[in-house]
């Protein structure tokens, strides 16, 4: 039985993941255990929305202190987005680990995935192993340790391994898929390039991707100074692509306001790039 009454200092690591995995009735009961005054840390790669309004409701004004900004991705990490069609990337992804040297992680979104390319790999003589939810305790530290050790070249994963898990020299980081939501990227592309060194990252795209979140990943690498490939570089938000009606649209809205009120009794149609609008006299 652990007691905490005298405690005064409670911190808490990878706060966003602990709240988005739903945890947080199980944190904010723990909180109820402290019956002196404490100081509460939160700390986290990313603030999400989630987060901040859980910081809001369960501690007393707190202060937000920012290192960098929040949700960037690291400037020693470089980024590289592959088009890749769905039936190919399991072949693709061969060729994308020839990239680096060992160590490498590999993300998935769902378990089945982690499993398949985990034999794949093993059938092509690709020393690795792989965790997930599905694998018990025993399992995954067993995994965890052997790639530690630099006993297997590769660990396969899904975002069970994006955080909290800190593996010193990873080489290179693929997503083999992207992730549905900008701040998993981010973490996941985080556990390389770290304590100052250079690290890869690629990230494999096609079709079935949200586009929501392409567009996050799109604006994500022009903040960072990367490379946007073309098929993400035409990707448009809907302010961007109202933006690029360009000089018809200004045209139209320069000509309504500079007309005043007390001249409609004249007004006369015109057409202007194939808009009817009405003008006093020509123009």
């Amino acid at each position: 039985m652990v007691n905490l009454k005298i405690c005064r200092y409670l911190c808490l690591d990878e706060a966003d993941r602990m709240i988005d995995m739903g945890f947080e009735e199980d944190v904010r009961t723990i909180f109820s255990y402290f019956k002196g005054q404490r100081q509460t840390l939160l700390f986290s790669a990313t603030m999400p929305k989630k987060i901040q309004n859980f910081a809001r409701s369960a501690l007393v004004k707190p202060v937000t202190v920012n290192v960098g900004r929040a949700g960037a991705a690291s400037a020693d990490v470089i980024q590289e987005v592959e088009y890749v069609k769905q039936e190919a990337k399991i072949v693709h992804l061969l060729e994308t680990l020839s990239k680096t040297a060992p160590p490498v992680l590999i993300f998935a979104e769902k378990k089945q995935d982690v499993d398949a390319i985990h034999e794949y790999l093993l059938l092509k003589s690709v020393e690795a192993v792989a965790i997930h939810g599905g694998k018990d305790q025993e399992e995954r530290s067993r995994a965890v340790e052997a790639f530690r050790k630099g006993e297997k070249d590769v660990l396969v994963a899904t975002d069970v391994a994006s955080k909290g898990l800190d593996f010193e020299n990873i080489q290179h980081v693929i997503n083999y898929d992207m992730p549905e939501d900008i701040e998993n990227y981010v973490h996941r592309i985080g556990r390389t390039g770290r304590s100052g060194k250079k690290g890869i990252a690629t990230t494999f795209i096609n079709k079935s991707c949200d586009e929501s979140v392409l567009l996050d990943m799109k604006h994500l690498l022009m903040e960072a100074k990367q490379k946007v490939p073309p098929f993400l570089a035409a990707l448009q938000s809907e302010n961007e692509k109202y933006l690029d009606l360009g000089d018809e649209r200004g045209v139209l809205i320069v000509v309504v306001l500079v007309i005043e009120l007390q001249t409609v009794r004249s007004w006369k149609p015109c057409k202007i790039n194939k808009h009817l609008i009405l003008v006093e006299g020509t123009i």
